[in-house]
């Protein structure tokens, strides 16, 4: 519902006549569907949970960069909460590489 009052007057000073006139204007809108209504709603989900993600992937990522550079945040912090399911994983040397080209059979 929209409510818009308005003024329409106008004043002429030689004469000392004038005249005013007051009055509002009300609509109102419904939507003929809700298909447009839920369409808005699952967008505004997807991008809150592509939000999420970003913020989740940015933590890790400069909380894996405070550990590597030999920082880390006081357990005592409020903000150690921030990093705390954040750890460095050993690189393992057993590890084999695969190569991406095909293997050949001798003749």
């Amino acid at each position: 519902m929209v409510f818009t009052p308005f003024f329409i007057g106008s004043s002429i000073y030689h004469q000392a006549s004038g005249n005013a006139n007051y009055g509002f204007q009300m609509s109102f809108s419904v939507p003929l569907d809700r298909e447009a209504v839920n369409l808005c709603k699952d967008m505004a989900r997807a991008k809150l949970s592509k939000e999420r993600l970003d913020y989740e992937l940015v933590r890790v990522l400069k909380c894996a960069e405070l550990l590597k550079s030999g920082y880390a945040i006081r357990v005592e912090s409020s903000f150690a909460v921030l990093c705390a399911d954040v750890f460095p994983v050993p690189k393992s040397k057993s590890v084999a590489r695969v190569s991406s080209g095909s293997a050949s059979t001798p003749e």
